[in-house]
Protein backbone atom coordinates (compact mmCIF):
# COMPACT_ATOMS: atom_id res chain seq x y z
CA UNK A 1 0.00 0.00 0.00
CA UNK A 2 1.43 3.18 -1.15
CA UNK A 3 0.91 6.78 -2.46
CA UNK A 4 3.18 8.57 -5.38
CA UNK A 5 3.39 11.54 -6.24
CA UNK A 6 3.98 12.87 -10.05
CA UNK A 7 4.96 16.62 -10.09
CA UNK A 8 3.62 18.71 -12.77
CA UNK A 9 2.25 15.49 -15.05
CA UNK A 10 -0.54 17.07 -16.66
CA UNK A 11 -1.34 20.38 -17.81
CA UNK A 12 -5.02 21.35 -16.89
CA UNK A 13 -8.10 19.74 -16.59
CA UNK A 14 -7.99 18.70 -20.69
CA UNK A 15 -4.81 16.81 -20.05
CA UNK A 16 -6.22 14.95 -16.58
CA UNK A 17 -9.38 13.51 -18.85
CA UNK A 18 -6.93 12.36 -21.10
CA UNK A 19 -4.75 10.29 -18.37
CA UNK A 20 -8.08 9.10 -17.10
CA UNK A 21 -9.47 8.03 -20.55
CA UNK A 22 -6.22 6.56 -21.82
CA UNK A 23 -5.67 4.38 -18.29
CA UNK A 24 -9.31 3.08 -18.53
CA UNK A 25 -10.22 5.15 -15.28
CA UNK A 26 -13.85 5.63 -14.04
CA UNK A 27 -15.41 8.94 -14.73
CA UNK A 28 -13.80 12.22 -13.63
CA UNK A 29 -14.73 13.77 -10.27
CA UNK A 30 -14.60 17.52 -9.15
CA UNK A 31 -14.19 19.11 -5.97
CA UNK A 32 -12.53 21.50 -4.24
CA UNK A 33 -12.19 22.98 -0.66
CA UNK A 34 -11.43 26.60 1.04
CA UNK A 35 -7.97 27.25 2.75
CA UNK A 36 -7.44 25.48 5.10
CA UNK A 37 -9.69 22.87 4.73
CA UNK A 38 -8.83 19.32 6.45
CA UNK A 39 -9.97 15.67 5.47
CA UNK A 40 -9.50 13.31 8.66
CA UNK A 41 -7.73 9.93 7.88
CA UNK A 42 -9.51 7.42 5.76
CA UNK A 43 -9.17 4.82 3.08
CA UNK A 44 -10.32 3.79 0.39
CA UNK A 45 -11.00 0.23 -1.17
CA UNK A 46 -10.01 0.97 -4.88
CA UNK A 47 -6.83 2.59 -6.62
CA UNK A 48 -7.40 6.51 -6.66
CA UNK A 49 -5.73 8.90 -9.47
CA UNK A 50 -6.06 12.97 -8.58
CA UNK A 51 -5.08 15.87 -10.08
CA UNK A 52 -4.50 19.40 -8.51
CA UNK A 53 -6.03 21.66 -10.93
CA UNK A 54 -5.39 24.86 -9.03
CA UNK A 55 -4.27 25.73 -5.34
CA UNK A 56 -2.74 23.37 -3.13
CA UNK A 57 -3.19 20.59 -0.79
CA UNK A 58 -1.05 18.55 1.28
CA UNK A 59 -2.01 14.54 1.48
CA UNK A 60 -0.79 12.70 4.94
CA UNK A 61 -0.09 9.36 4.74
CA UNK A 62 1.83 6.89 6.94
CA UNK A 63 4.85 7.44 4.48
CA UNK A 64 5.05 11.16 4.85
CA UNK A 65 3.47 13.97 3.69
CA UNK A 66 2.94 14.70 -0.13
CA UNK A 67 2.37 18.82 -1.42
CA UNK A 68 0.48 18.86 -4.71
CA UNK A 69 0.13 21.99 -6.81
CA UNK A 70 -1.01 22.49 -10.36
CA UNK A 71 -0.68 19.66 -12.67
CA UNK A 72 0.58 17.50 -10.08
CA UNK A 73 -0.94 13.80 -10.10
CA UNK A 74 -1.66 11.45 -6.73
CA UNK A 75 -2.08 7.85 -7.06
CA UNK A 76 -3.46 5.86 -3.80
CA UNK A 77 -3.65 2.64 -3.57
CA UNK A 78 -6.40 0.69 -1.94
CA UNK A 79 -5.90 0.73 1.72
CA UNK A 80 -3.76 3.73 1.99
CA UNK A 81 -4.43 5.62 5.23
CA UNK A 82 -4.29 9.24 4.38
CA UNK A 83 -6.02 12.72 5.01
CA UNK A 84 -5.24 16.04 3.71
CA UNK A 85 -4.89 19.66 4.40
CA UNK A 86 -5.68 22.14 1.88
CA UNK A 87 -3.13 25.35 1.22
CA UNK A 88 -3.63 29.04 1.92
CA UNK A 89 -5.28 29.67 -1.53
CA UNK A 90 -8.17 26.92 -2.07
CA UNK A 91 -7.70 23.89 -3.87
CA UNK A 92 -9.63 22.12 -7.06
CA UNK A 93 -9.07 18.77 -7.83
CA UNK A 94 -10.31 16.23 -10.24
CA UNK A 95 -10.20 12.36 -9.27
CA UNK A 96 -11.00 8.99 -10.88
CA UNK A 97 -10.85 5.35 -9.68
CA UNK A 98 -8.96 2.50 -11.72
Amino acid sequence: MGATKQPAAVDGRDGALAVFRAEGCSPARPWGNGPGDTTGAHTHGYHKVLFCLSGSIVFHTDQGDLELRPGDRLDLEPGTRHAATVGSDGVECIEASR
